[in-house]
């Protein structure tokens, strides 16, 4: 099975930047997609961004295009998630995701989930 942890979180001024990694350990990292997904209190889970297995294709959010961008390093086996010009709406747990399919956007689609990191963003 896969297993992801992240880490990256933390308390930001609204414009400020963070950087989120989530490490994964299992079946060879380039076999998966992996997606970032995002929760805030009494909200459904909403999908933030995709990267496909090569890292050739990246899908993203309307509300985080422009601010936001996902990488991984397959060598380190890791995806990132850099998020710039943060806003307070940006504040939620955000959880790494993992799935053999191909171009998943939906929280559905991910059958391997890390345990989520905290990011909150003062105004």
């Amino acid at each position: 099975q896969v297993q992801l942890v992240e880490s990256g979180g933390g308390l930001v001024q609204a414009g400020g930047s963070l950087r989120l990694s989530c490490a994964a350990s299992g079946p060879p990292f380039i076999t998966y997609t992996l997606g970032w997904f995002r929760q805030a209190p009494g909200k459904d889970r909403e999908f933030v961004a995709v990267i496909s297995r090569s890292g050739g294709s990246t899908n993203y959010a309307d509300s985080v295009k422009g601010r936001f961008a996902i990488s991984r390093d397959n060598a380190k086996n890791t995806v990132y998630l850099q998020m710039n010009s943060l806003k307070p709406e940006d504040t939620a747990a955000y959880y790494c995701a993992a799935t053999f399919r191909s171009g998943a956007n939906t929280a559905r689609a991910y059958d391997y989930w890390g345990q989520g990191t905290q990011v909150t963003v003062s105004s």
